[in-house]
């Protein structure tokens, strides 16, 4: 079975947006929302997974990761909402 590579963005409630990359979703989700990782998502307390997609290409992921940390804010929230338009958390149930 081939392995997933994810991109995600977090926000926190006070509208903090985080672009990272990942093999494993719901391990790093659950790092970012127990603040398990030190650094500017425990420091911004970035908890909630709002945006996703997944690629089996390592390198597309690696290429879009810097592809949405290149854009602006602007760009990214209308990203999200494009897709979750309630900013809904999508790991809320995991």
């Amino acid at each position: 079975m081939p392995r997933t590579y994810h991109v995600y963005v977090m926000a926190s409630l006070g509208g903090v947006l985080y672009v990272g990359i990942t093999g494993n979703l719901q391990r790093r989700v659950q790092e970012h929302k127990h603040d398990l990782l030190a650094g500017f998502t425990r420091r911004y307390r970035v908890h909630r997974l709002v945006y996703v997609e997944g690629t089996p290409d390592v390198c597309d992921a690696i290429t879009r990761e810097k592809q949405l940390k290149g854009w602006t804010r602007r760009r990214k929230v209308e990203l999200i909402e494009s897709a979750n338009p309630h900013w809904i958390d999508l790991a809320a149930q995991w």
